[in-house]
């Protein structure tokens, strides 16, 4: 009489189980998510050359604070914004900033301020230092365009220069600047966005020369 090898059958199901969950492991390993790249924005670049007359006058310039830049709704975070149609925000999913773009280009433009010669010290608030002058600055977009061929990335910022005694704004203007990117890709959308911001910061500087140049302190206020 021939025997059969007998085996029990919760033996063979927990088995198969086994089997299906080693390879369920083995398939999730094979698609792990990589992680984020992150990028930064200097707009670094030459500043504005010092003009003759500039240099004269800057013994008896102004000092301007610099307050933060604030960034409106959207575009205050690490997000690289794209836009595909108008009013829709969206954001890639595995590229990011360092940090967000309003506190990445605050050095950038004391730096490109500094650079005019326009001012007697440019410091960056919160500080100590008083100032005449302050500037206010608003990011209110800094996206990648994807609904044009080739894409494109668009940097917008509004100024606002202060006289702090009188309170008075001195002159303000909004710059928009579009750069065409090299890729349609996170990255090509990246080295535009540099390149944008650092037209703008050029723009700001002069523009901010310019309107000191027509500045008079209040009567009576210490220089």
């Amino acid at each position: 009489m021939i025997r059969q090898a007998a085996f029990p059958l919760p033996r063979l199901v927990a088995t198969a189980l086994l089997l299906t969950l080693l390879g369920a492991c083995s398939m999730l390993g094979g698609t792990e998510e990589s992680p984020p790249a992150f990028y930064s924005l200097s707009g670094s670049g030459p500043v504005p050359p010092v003009t003759a007359s500039l240099a004269v006058r800057s013994s008896r310039a102004p000092t301007l604070i610099v307050n933060p830049p604030r960034a409106a709704p959207g575009f205050d975070s690490q997000h690289i914004i794209y836009v595909r149609e108008p009013y829709r925000l969206e954001y890639f999913a595995h590229s990011e900033w360092i940090d967000t773009p309003a506190r990445m280009i605050a050095p950038r433009i004391v730096a490109a301020l500094e650079g005019t010669g326009a001012f007697r010290a440019v410091v960056l608030a919160p500080s100590a230092a008083v100032g005449e002058l302050r500037l206010d600055i608003e990011i209110i977009r800094l996206q990648h365009e994807f609904d044009r061929s080739p894409s494109r990335t668009r940097f917008t910022l509004s100024a606002y220069l202060v006289d702090n005694d009188s309170r008075q704004v001195l002159a303000w203007r909004e710059f928009d600047v579009t750069v065409p990117a090299a890729e349609a890709n996170p990255y090509g959308g990246v080295m535009a966005a540099n390149s944008a911001v650092q037209q703008v910061l050029q723009r700001l500087a002069s523009f901010c020369a310019d309107a000191v140049g027509n500045w008079q302190p209040v009567a009576g206020t210490r220089r």
